[in-house]
């Protein structure tokens, strides 16, 4: 028997916890190290069997640049996969965030949070503005937040008596 939990709409009411600045940053750093981790473990297992050939100059131009924007198609996939998925990367998860609708307090579709990870480069023209806007707001929304129509709130704590959410799944006979 394996448990699973469901991701209901939480209604945003006036006693919803949005999370800071400094928690969201620690989240995004800790993205950012996974996301790092496995490219460097990629990259250098690729490097370590291309070394076993002499390939001319343009070809490790090319495997270079390769490389690049596929670190770059990681980083992009990585937050609006986990995004769309559940509303909270690993970073998140870790700190108790997720990152939801402001309209319907439910986890964003694909595309929506794909628009947001390129919100997030706005957020950071020019001087990381964007993200000082987290510090004034009523909700804490930075730039990119409000462009997409996201919040980002604290996960209530489940007491072990309520668990009207969980769905419980039969493997086998």
């Amino acid at each position: 028997m394996i448990a699973a939990t469901a991701q209901p709409a939480r209604p945003l009411t006036s006693s919803t916890a949005y999370a800071g600045l400094v928690t969201r940053t620690l989240a995004f750093g800790l993205d950012i190290a996974i996301i790092d981790a496995v490219a460097l473990v990629a990259g250098g297992v690729v490097a370590l069997g291309l070394s076993a050939f002499d390939l001319p100059d343009t070809v490790k131009t090319v495997l270079a640049a390769t490389g690049a924007a596929l670190a770059i198609l990681w980083s992009i996939g990585y937050f609006a996969w986990f995004w769309s998925a559940a509303g909270q990367t690993p970073g998140d998860r870790v700190l108790g965030l997720q990152v939801i609708r402001a309209d319907t307090g439910r986890p964003l579709p694909f595309t929506r949070a794909t628009l947001r990870v390129f919100a997030l480069l706005l957020s950071a023209i020019p001087f990381c503005a964007g993200f000082l806007m987290i510090l004034f707001d009523d909700r804490r929304r930075a730039l990119h937040d409000r462009l997409v129509g996201t919040v980002v709130v604290y996960r209530p704590t489940r007491s072990s008596s309520s668990r009207s959410d969980e769905v419980v799944l039969r493997l086998g006979p």
